[in-house]
């Protein structure tokens, strides 16, 4: 074995230890809030959904289950737009009353641009008729219609826009 195999690293600097908990610090702090860690240059960082839309998406996951009314707002019962109205409010953001008010007061992203608590909107002839949460995996959480329930679907149709709440 050679002399220099059997050496042990020198510790780091005392002028650098601040920088490097504070790198340490930031990478455990993202990992806490389920983040990932990209190198520099290795990937494109992903981005994170703000708080308030992360936190309209859990409420309205835990409204699964929760019947469908007409006009409804919560806390018990919802209709689509009711649903995404009082899942924001949770989550501290104003949202208008209907599908169509909520369409206008969003920003547009697109498709490949969306993310985990955006809204999604449903175009028809007569402009936009239905409204739910995007929860991913081309999922969103809506309450769909009479007779149903607040609920986890697959997105079943191409006619659809999506809206970021500022």
């Amino acid at each position: 074995m050679s002399a220099t195999q059997n050496q042990v690293p020198a510790p780091p600097s005392p002028a650098s230890l601040p920088a490097r908990r504070a790198r340490i610090a930031s990478a455990l702090a993202l990992v806490a809030v389920g983040g990932t860690l990209v190198a520099p240059g290795a990937a494109q960082e992903a981005h994170a959904a703000p708080a308030a839309a992360g936190k309209a998406l859990k409420v309205a996951a835990s409204k699964k289950g929760a019947p469908y009314q007409w006009g409804a707002t919560g806390p018990h019962r919802f209709d689509c737009s009711g649903l995404t109205l009082y899942s924001y409010k949770r989550a501290g953001k104003k949202l208008p009353r209907t599908a169509q008010a909520q369409y206008n007061k969003t920003r547009r992203v697109a498709k490949s641009e969306r993310r985990g608590g955006d809204l999604v909107f449903f175009h028809g002839r007569g402009g936009v008729y239905h409204v739910g949460i995007y929860a991913g995996n081309n999922r969103i959480w809506h309450s769909p219609k009479s007779g149903s329930w607040v609920k986890l679907d697959r997105i079943w149709t191409g006619s659809v826009s999506y809206g970021r709440v500022r």
